[in-house]
């Protein structure tokens, strides 16, 4: 389970990304692909064409900080898009789950109450 503060957002690239990129290639990503602050503190999802690659960009207080992961086997279910659509808000649960290789198309969420944000 990742436990992050509510005021930061999980935002995952709906596009294959180089994953030779680093910090200031995702930081360019972010702001020019994403249309995003990367400065924000907000976590920055991208996955490899293959989808056995994942990094996560984050601002760290006083600099940017990288998080990655290569699978020795299997892929993660990032849903790429067609469309127009560049991102996608996602909640720490379901990016919890995308890094536990949980299919988020199928799951299916309960119920549960949500205010609505102003």
């Amino acid at each position: 389970m990742i436990h992050l503060p509510a005021s930061v957002r999980v935002y995952l690239c709906l596009t294959p990304c180089d994953m030779r990129k680093s910090f200031d290639s995702l930081q360019a990503l972010v702001r020019d692909h994403l249309e995003l602050d990367a400065f924000a503190g907000h976590l920055f999802v991208f996955a490899s064409r293959r989808k056995d690659r994942v990094k996560i960009l984050y601002w760290d207080r006083d600099g940017f900080a990288i998080w990655s992961k290569r699978l020795e086997e299997g892929t993660y279910a990032v849903p790429f898009g067609d469309g127009p659509e560049r991102r996608r808000e996602i909640t720490a649960q379901e990016l919890g789950a995308l890094l536990s290789g949980i299919d988020l198309s199928t799951a299916k969420r309960r119920k549960r109450y949500r205010r609505e944000r102003v």
